[in-house]
Formats: structure tokens, C-alpha cells, sequence
């Protein structure tokens, strides 16, 4: 384990570590970019499986620690940096809820939202993962609603995902933009770092030529 807090993030503009790299920004973390270029299939090379042998972005790398899947990759990061806040620690009330909203992201939320893109026939809730699509997301909504935050009251690093998958997936029809969506998305989406990422985003296509 590196005896600093530099970090490594792999990124590729338009994917889903754009959230991440928003969180880098809110942390204002000591890191450096590996962009990967997903066109040329750099994510499928040997350099980055052995990085991530799934593949995918993001992936994090601390001194020797490969941290790889979203939730994981939210959590390290804003407990390397516990002066932010961003991660209830143990003893605070929070954190169960927090690592809870964190893997329902991975164990629920996305199955389902694939699940319904690729129009596939529903198994049983019995032996499906999440249930159903509908019980998945109106369990998400009763806990926004208490809001403003996934928390209550508390701005955490699981909101910077939740703002994150929120806003593309209903940006791609793949969950209804209720109102209570919509507030939500903009409320965690405004913040300066999700500006930042954008501009960077841009900044690394135009670079590439688009």
C-alpha cells in the first residue's frame, strides 16, 4: 500500500467513470489520468487487462491496490480522504446506509436497468436478483424522497454515483424522469465537479479528434 494518497485513475470520457472523475474533483485528490480510448478497444488490450480483466472503466490503482467495480471504487476513494465527509465512517449511524446505497447500485439498480434495455423476459423475483424492475426502482425513489440527499440531509460520495447513473439513464429512456428524478439529478449534478469533469471530458475528445 502506497504511504500516499496519489491515485490512478482509468478513464475514458463518456463512460461511466465520468462520475468518478467527479468525485476526484470534489475530493480535489492528488491523482494522475490513464485515458483509455475505447474506439481503438484499448480496454480490451493486454496493458489494461491486466488492470481490469473485465475490461471496463473505471478502475482505481493506490501504490500496489487495484480497486475495480463502481461501488468499491466510490467507497476507497472517499475513505482515502475521510476529511471530506464524503464517507460516513464506522461508529457514525450513516454508514451502513451508505455502503447499502453503494451495493444496491451494483446488485440491483444496474441488472435491472439492463435487464429492461435488452427487453429480456423477467425471471421470477424468486430467483432474480433484484426482484423486479418496479419494487428495484420504487425502492430507490422512497429513499430519494426522503431526501434531498440518498442520506437525508448528508452529501455523500454515493450520491456523486446515484447523480451519475440517474442522469444517463434517464438520459437514454432507461428510467422514467419523474420529478423527483429530475430534482435529484439536478441538485447533484450542479455541483463544480461535475463541471469539471465535463470540461475534461471534452477537453480529452477534442484531443482525440471527436
Amino acid at each position: 500500500m502506497s504511504d500516499t494518497r496519489h491515485i490512478t485513475l482509468f478513464h475514458a470520457p463518456q463512460t461511466r467513470s465520468a462520475g468518478v472523475l467527479a468525485l476526484v474533483y470534489e475530493l480535489q485528490a492528488d491523482h494522475e489520468l490513464h485515458v483509455l480510448n475505447l474506439r481503438a478497444g484499448e480496454q480490451r488490450q493486454e496493458a489494461y487487462l491486466a488492470i481490469n480483466p473485465m475490461g471496463k472503466v473505471p478502475a482505481l490503482r493506490h501504490g500496489d491496490a487495484l480497486i475495480t467495480e463502481q461501488p468499491a471504487v466510490y467507497q476507497y476513494l472517499a475513505d482515502l480522504y475521510p476529511e471530506s465527509g464524503l464517507a460516513p465512517q464506522m461508529g457514525d449511524p450513516l454508514r451502513g446506509p451508505f455502503l447499502r446505497w453503494l451495493a444496491f447500485y451494483g446488485s440491483s439498480f444496474e441488472p435491472a436497468v439492463v435487464d429492461r434495455a435488452q427487453k429480456r423476459e423477467p425471471t421470477p423475483p424468486s430467483t432474480c436478483p433484484y426482484g423486479d424492475f418496479d419494487t428495484m426502482l420504487r425502492t430507490l425513489t422512497d429513499q430519494l424522497a426522503r431526501g434531498p440527499y440518498i442520506l437525508g440531509d448528508k452529501f455523500t460520495a454515493a450520491d456523486m454515483l446515484w447523480g451519475s447513473a440517474l442522469r444517463w439513464t434517464t438520459m437514454f429512456n432507461l428510467v422514467p424522469e419523474s420529478p423527483l428524478i429530475k430534482d435529484y439529478i439536478e441538485r447533484v449534478c450542479s455541483r463544480p465537479s461535475f463541471a469539471q469533469a465535463n470540461a475534461k471530458d471534452t477537453e480529452l475528445l477534442a484531443a482525440r479528434g471527436g
